[in-house]
């Protein structure tokens, strides 16, 4: 989910992602306000029949969760091989009633991504003045991007206040809209997804490499494999307080034999959390392979609490489990719990 007020540079980050998604195959919906579709223009040429243009009116005002998912139908559909699905919100959009209709979809293939706020540096003061509530809209985000950089004359103040007024969010400089897709989304199409994936894929080193700016620079990543199954219990209170600036995570956890001899996909982006259990296979690895993206984490410090993560026990406890099958949901009882 991609908002931010009027001008702030949301629909040049867009193409941003779509000319360096590495292979990804990105759908937009993209919503103006006013009958002229100019945002939907400037990024048709890119995206052609993966675009849905939602003209002249707010999207958290023009539809509702339910014509949402319609459109949310069309661009997961296989035949369109869609890999990751962006929602760039009117200036004027209400961001915690568009995160709201995400969760709400009904389509077993969506899953939240995120809400990236992008902040124009230049004109923040400017911009709170005339919409106060932005500090609220800070307050939702996942991911903040202080965009504009280059062109204000105090940015180191502007990203300092914009980092108080988050919650846990992190916060990444730009320009020109200028981030890395890795921090957003896995840059490889789904096609070469299929099947288990190797620590390397989860964790690809030369990534930041691949842009020019030096993207990758504005996070860090830590890469954590286990031959120990991990503890539940440790590794939900490790989740549970993840640190500020901590946006990705995402991998396999091992909690040893337990009665469905799973193990568990993890996907988690800001504050939403959610395990994938599916069987293990003779031919797989007994690991606990994550990745964990940020901004302005302590790599280190991350490190070691992971790694205290670990279990001297057996096998995983039946009551320690508990924690973790909460986050295993089907879609309309996850919305309804977000809701």
């Amino acid at each position: 989910m991609l908002a931010g007020f009027l001008g702030s540079g949301k629909t040049t980050l867009l193409n941003h992602l779509l000319h360096r998604s590495g292979g990804s195959r990105i759908g937009a919906v993209v919503n103006d306000f006013g009958a002229i579709e100019i945002d939907a223009m400037a990024v048709a040429g890119a995206l052609g029949d993966s675009t849905v243009s939602l003209g002249n009116g707010c999207l958290c005002c023009a539809v509702d969760a339910s014509e949402l998912d319609e459109y949310l139908e069309r661009l997961a559909r296989p035949s369109l091989g869609i890999d990751v699905i962006v929602i760039e919100a009117s200036g004027l959009a209400e961001p915690q009633e568009l995160v709201r209709m995400v969760l709400a979809s009904e389509h077993p293939g969506i899953v939240y991504g995120g809400l990236v706020e992008v902040v124009d540096a230049a004109e923040f003061a400017d911009t709170r003045a005339r919409h106060p509530e932005i500090d609220r809209h800070l307050g939702l985000a996942d991911l903040v991007v202080v965009n504009k950089l280059d062109r204000a004359a105090d940015g180191e103040r502007v990203l300092g206040l914009v980092r108080s007024l988050v919650d846990r969010a992190a916060v990444v400089p730009a320009r020109y809209g200028r981030i890395d897709p890795e921090f957003l989304f896995d840059c490889r199409p789904s096609e070469e997804r299929i099947g288990q994936l190797s620590f390397d894929d989860l964790h690809d080193h030369t990534a930041g490499d691949r842009h020019d700016q030096h993207l990758h620079s504005g996070y860090d990543s830590v890469a954590f494999i286990s031959e120990v199954p991990l503890d539940p219990r440790r590794l939900m209170q490790f989740l549970d307080s993840r640190p500020e600036g901590l946006y990705r995570i995402k991998g396999y956890v091992d909690f040893g034999p337990n009665d469905l001899a799973n193990r568990y996909g993890v996907h988690a982006v800001g504050r939403f959390l959610r395990f994938y259990p599916e069987p293990w296979t003779p031919a797989d690895a007994r690991l606990t392979q994550l990745v964990l993206i940020g901004s302005g984490i302590d790599v280190p410090a991350l490190g070691k609490e992971l790694e205290a993560c670990k279990s001297d026990a057996p096998h995983a406890d039946e009551h320690g489990m508990w924690g973790v099958l909460r986050y295993v949901q089907e879609p309309e009882e996850e919305a309804a719990q977000e809701a």
